[in-house]
């Protein structure tokens, strides 16, 4: 079997990867209900609820562990990768987040003519405990749903 064919094979992979589908597409939704406004950029962008973060690597454990057994050391490599990446995105990354905003803010307020909108930083790169919970939740629901 070549490569190609291989990945798309991979079921657990297509679990991980629909279940991020699916949350970039509720943050997309959620945008057009609360916002009024259709924003693509929704489908690729950090931040927001749910953490697609959480729910890409959630459903990733819990396809390990449906395949290979909850008590497998697979499901435990996973679990473990899930939980640093939820940890990273409620904690390092939310808090790049905020400085990235304060650092914004202080441009401003200096007016720095010579920084246009394309140079300030990102201030959406993390997410806070209840998007990441949203996204674990979405991902376990996903990955089990898949596998039934």
């Amino acid at each position: 079997m070549n490569t190609i064919a291989e990945l798309f094979a991979n079921r657990i992979l297509g679990v991980a990867i629909l279940s991020w589908f699916i949350a970039q597409l509720l943050k997309f939704i959620i945008t057009f209900v609360q916002e009024g406004k259709i924003d693509f950029g929704k489908f690729v962008a950090s931040g927001g609820m749910p953490s697609s973060h959480s729910s890409f690597v959630t459903a990733l454990a819990i396809g390990v562990g449906e395949v290979n057994g909850y008590d497998s050391s697979y499901f435990a490599i996973a679990a473990v990768l899930s939980f640093i990446v939820m940890y990273d995105a409620a904690n390092v990354r939310l808090q790049a987040g905020k400085q990235a905003a304060m650092i914004n803010q202080i441009i401003k307020v200096l007016e720095d003519p010579s920084l246009d909108a394309q140079q300030r930083l990102k201030e959406i790169l993390g997410h806070t405990p209840l998007q990441v919970a949203a996204g674990c939740i979405l991902g376990i629901v996903v990955g089990l749903c898949a596998f039934l």
